[in-house]
This record gives structure tokens, C-alpha cells and sequence, in this order.
């Protein structure tokens, strides 16, 4: 007899296994169903942020950096270091330790949650049952639900004219597990993932090349954060390439040859690993059968509607399988949404507040509109912008590049958007996201008590600037 759930969520990544939990703490009886295996065969659910992206790409960035740190930060501190060493092996172990324990640790809340979860390939059929194909493909439990959420993220995109070996030509997942520091490395894609993946492999020795198709260096960002950033990452060492197009790349015994076009001329460049991070699409293979009603658009993505359901009764699409940005914090906030609303409570995402985050050195986050869009939508603005080097805390950690802007209405003072490039951008975004959550003013932030000395202090001169009321520079 098929086992029957209030909801099964196909998927066991942020959005999903989010969803699942909720689910179930609201009442539901409800099974979860992720493929993701570890190295000795295993289920790992988290999905690509626990396996293969988020988690363990931020333990090799915190990795390199400690190691950059000792190797060149120290001394500034007074702190003399002899004979600094990379062992390549024990950081890479340290990083599957830390994956390890967070995807058993989901594991443990199916548990807690009484959720029972299900080690491989969901496929949604008519009359929202669901099959499960083990690793082998054969057929391990078929199960129905009165509720189907697919969550079933999504995966690296390939460049038609450099097809990934696996070996030489790598996504994202094979840039976390380079046995050794290639000696020069190249990088196709500016974006979040190549910035990312560059400055690991940048601080632990490799020689870096990032080629970017378009002319704008990080287009979805405020350009005054852009400007900055790009001159902190040239200083450090990294080269960017703006305007090239990649054409095509070959493999041989000394590395790959990368062709590609800039300015209507021809170049190349000749490295020992190439990662390919033009960015990720929908992963819906075998996900549901084709005569359902559930339709994707042109680029992949499952369509929804404002309140996340498809075009089949029940059945609904979080995270990155649907548009939007492919963050997980807005997968799973997607979840928990579908969920509450499947048991009968309002649920809602604010798209106008998901925080953006760059976990390179220095970090760069933002919420909200830049200035350009505004403008470009006719809405006046007044700005505020402060830097890292006039705060006393930036200037004790040694870290004082960057600045935080607020961006606020010109004539309701009401906060648009907040940027930050910086240390620590990561964290000080999230009073930003609170701020403009909360339908904050400029004013509101300025008025706001900030300790001393803080790197938030930059966020809080920032605000008090938007009226030139700056403290600590001069208007």
C-alpha cells in the first residue's frame, strides 16, 4: 500500500527541507525526498548550499583568508610568522568535516520533526504521487500527498564552446576539490560564484584570471560599490577582464589554452584549471511527468503564481526552480511560506528586501534598489555614503577599505536600498534589511544608537549623511 502524506517535498536543499520542517511543525505529516549522496554513498540533504556550494566554498574562503592573514596581515598587527605553510589536504578536510556535520544535522531535525526522509530521485506523476529511484535507478518507494512541493534547485550552466572534462574544466563543485593550488588559474564568469571561487584559489597561491562577457564589472550592484571594489580586487592581485567573450578552450599536457574576443581582437590565455561559473539553471530533469500542467518557461523555470503554486492542483515551486534570485536564504523563506499556507496560516516573501551578499575579502552586500535604478524608474533619492577608514574599529582590525551608502527617498526620507563594500558586509546588512522591513526613514536609522567603536557606526554615519549630518566627515 503507497504511503499517503498531508505534503511530500521533493528536494532537500534550503527551500526544501525548510519547507519540510515547517511543515511539519505545524502539524503535517510530511516526507522529504533529496538525492544528494556523500563520498561513502550515503544520504546528505542540504542539497548544492550544504553539499557543494554555499557552506563549503565559505569554509575555504575563511580557510585562505586565515592563511593570507598569517602569511602577509600579520606582521601590521606586531605578529611575527616564521615559515608559513599551506597543507592543502587538511583545509580541504576541514571544509568536508564542516559539510559533514551540517547535513547530518538536518538529517537529525527530519528526525526531531518526525519527517521521513526518502534517499533519492523524486518524480511527480498524476494524482500528486510521487516515485523514488535509488542510486541505481531502480524504484525504491512509491508515495502520494494531498500536498506535492517541488524544491528541486538547480545546477551549474555549461559553456557550449568549453564543455566541463571534470579534470582540467570545472564547475563550482569541482573548483571546492583541487588536489593541489594550480599555478595559473582561470575563471570564466565575474559573477558571485567566480568572484568567490578567484580569491580562494587567489590567496592560496594561484595566479588569477577572470574573463567576464560583459563590459560592466558587477552590473547588478551599485556602481559606486563596483568602482570600489574592483580597484580593492586589481590591487590584490586579481585580473579582471572586462568585455571578454570566451569562444572557445583545449585541454592538452600543459593545462588549457582559452581562446576568446575583447574589442573586436582575439586573445588567449594558457592556465593549469579552468572554472566555468557563467551561472546556474533550474534543475528539473525527470522532476515531473509532461502531461500534468506544470509549466516552465523558455530559460527552464517552473512558472508560479504570487502565491507559489503551478499550473497542477497542490502543487507548488520554491527557490532556485522558480524566478527570482538564486539565494538560499530566499529559497527557504519561499518554504516556509508554501508551507504555512498549505495548513491554512498567511504566508509571504518581501522580494523588496532579500539581502545580496559577496563573501569575497572585502565583502560587498546590499538590499534594496541602487541609486541608478531609481533614477532610472524617475524617483528622487538622496544619498549617504561613509567610510570604513573614519571608523575607529575599521582602522583597529586593519580593514579600513569600503564604505556603506544608504539610498533614500528624496521626499519621504523612506530607505530604497543600503550598499555595502567592506568588512563584515555580510552581518551589517542584516540592520539594513530590518530597517527597510520595518519601513525605516534615514532618519530613523540616524537616530538609532550605534556602540562605539563598531564597524556599524559606518551604516549609522551613512544614514545621518543622507542630510548631511555626517559627525565624523566633512558634508
Amino acid at each position: 500500500m503507497t504511503d499517503h502524506y498531508d505534503v511530500i517535498v521533493i528536494g532537500g536543499g534550503p527551500g526544501g527541507y525548510v519547507a519540510a520542517i515547517r511543515a511539519a511543525q505545524l502539524g503535517l505529516k510530511t516526507a522529504c525526498i533529496d538525492k544528494s549522496r556523500n563520498d561513502k554513498g550515503k544520504g546528505s540533504p542540504g542539497g548544492t548550499c550544504l553539499n557543494v556550494g554555499c557552506i563549503p566554498s565559505k569554509a575555504l574562503l575563511d580557510s585562505s583568508e586565515h592563511y593570507e592573514m598569517a602569511r602577509e596581515g600579520l606582521a601590521a598587527h606586531g605578529v611575527g610568522v616564521d615559515k608559513v605553510s599551506l597543507d592543502l589536504a587538511a583545509m580541504l578536510a576541514r571544509k568536508d568535516k564542516i559539510v559533514g556535520e551540517l547535513t547530518g544535522g538536518v538529517t537529525m531535525l527530519f528526525k526531531a520533526n518526525k519527517i521521513d526522509y526518502y534517499n533519492g530521485h523524486g518524480t511527480l506523476h498524476a494524482e500528486r504521487k510521487v516515485s523514488v529511484r535509488d542510486a541505481d535507478g531502480k524504484t525504491s518507494a512509491e508515495i502520494s500527498a494531498d500536498h506535492v512541493i517541488l524544491a528541486s534547485g538547480s545546477a551549474p550552466m555549461e559553456l557550449p564552446s568549453v564543455p566541463f572534462d571534470h579534470d582540467t574544466i570545472v564547475d563550482s563543485t569541482g573548483a571546492l576539490a583541487f588536489e593541489a593550488v594550480p599555478e595559473k588559474l582561470g575563471v570564466i564568469g565575474a559573477g558571485v560564484i567566480g568572484l568567490e571561487l578567484g580569491s580562494v584559489w587567489r590567496r592560496l597561491g594561484s595566479q588569477v584570471v577572470v574573463l567576464e562577457a560583459l563590459d560592466t564589472f558587477l552590473a547588478a550592484a551599485d556602481d559606486h560599490v563596483s568602482r570600489d571594489a574592483a580597484r580593492q580586487f586589481k590591487k590584490q592581485g586579481l585580473d579582471i577582464r572586462l568585455g571578454a567573450r570566451v569562444t572557445g578552450a583545449k585541454t592538452g599536457k600543459k593545462g588549457c589554452v582559452v581562446s576568446y574576443e575583447s574589442g573586436g581582437k582575439a586573445g588567449e590565455i594558457t592556465v593549469d584549471k579552468l572554472i566555468v561559473a557563467i551561472g546556474r539553471r533550474p534543475y528539473t530533469d525527470d522532476l515531473f511527468d509532461a502531461d500534468l500542467g506544470i509549466v516552465t518557461d523558455k530559460r527552464g523555470f517552473i512558472e508560479i503564481d504570487e502565491h507559489n503554486r503551478t499550473g497542477m492542483e497542490n502543487v507548488y515551486a520554491v527557490g532556485d526552480a522558480v524566478t527570482g534570485p538564486m539565494l538560499a536564504h530566499k529559497a527557504s523563506e519561499e518554504g516556509v511560506a508554501v508551507a504555512e499556507g498549505i495548513a491554512g496560516h498567511p504566508g509571504h516573501v518581501d522580494f523588496n528586501t532579500v539581502p545580496w551578499v559577496i563573501y569575497t575579502h572585502p565583502e560587498i552586500a546590499w538590499v534594496g534598489k541602487t541609486e541608478r535604478e531609481l533614477k532610472d524608474e524617475g524617483i528622487p533619492v538622496a544619498t549617504g555614503q561613509f567610510s570604513f577608514a573614519a571608523t575607529g574599529r575599521a582602522k583597529a582590525m586593519n580593514e579600513a577599505g569600503g564604505f556603506v551608502k544608504v539610498v533614500a527617498h528624496a521626499e519621504t526620507d523612506r530607505i530604497l536600498g543600503v550598499h555595502i563594500v567592506g568588512p563584515r558586509a555580510s552581518e551589517l546588512i542584516a540592520e539594513a534589511v530590518l530597517a527597510m522591513e520595518f519601513h525605516a526613514s534615514a532618519e530613523d536609522l540616524a537616530r538609532t544608537i550605534h556602540a562605539h567603536p563598531t564597524l556599524s557606526e559606518a551604516t549609522h554615519e551613512a544614514a545621518l549623511s543622507v542630510a548631511k549630518r555626517a559627525i565624523h566627515k566633512a558634508n
